[in-house]
């Protein structure tokens, strides 16, 4: 393969898992089982913030729900950076939440690593793997890649 078509497959496929990555927050932020269930892997698992296992069948039952605009008012994604290892992808990003409940705000940061495979044409994710950020280390607000406010994309 020469270097020139080499850079276009990457290109493509970084452009393929980018898209991804936005439908898997989107997916999220409207409680979209349906798609989401198109993108993970049969063998999907998360590791969540607080270090658990969860199966695809439990993880998908959770976002039925996980997302609530009127409790987590404010999302985006920030510092979005997608890698290639051949067939195997890893799009690492982060996530700015503000979350209002019974009269309060609170704001915090997750950073995740989504491991994605190429198989029969097609990316799938099968491992994510969610991990709190410390204040001291909150990406910027100009590496912000989208936002929502009440579960509405900003433009």
């Amino acid at each position: 393969m020469r270097d020139g078509q080499r850079v276009a497959m990457q290109n493509d496929a970084t452009h393929q898992l980018r898209a991804l990555n936005a439908r898997f927050i989107h997916n999220f932020i409207t409680n979209d089982v349906k798609s989401h269930a198109a993108i993970t892997h049969e063998r999907f698992v998360c590791m969540t913030s607080r270090g658990a296992r969860e199966t695809r069948r439990d993880y998908l039952a959770r976002w039925a729900t996980g997302f609530d605009p009127e409790v987590i008012v404010y999302w985006d994604t920030r510092d979005e950076q997608i890698s290639l290892f051949g067939a195997v992808a890893l799009v690492r990003s982060t996530n700015k939440h503000v979350i209002r409940k019974d009269g309060k705000e609170t704001t915090g940061m997750t950073t995740y690593t989504d491991t994605y495979i190429h198989e029969n044409g097609e990316w799938k994710c099968i491992q994510a793997q969610l991990t709190p950020v410390s204040p001291d280390h909150y990406p910027g607000d100009e590496t912000i890649v989208r936002k929502y406010i009440k579960g509405q994309l900003q433009e």
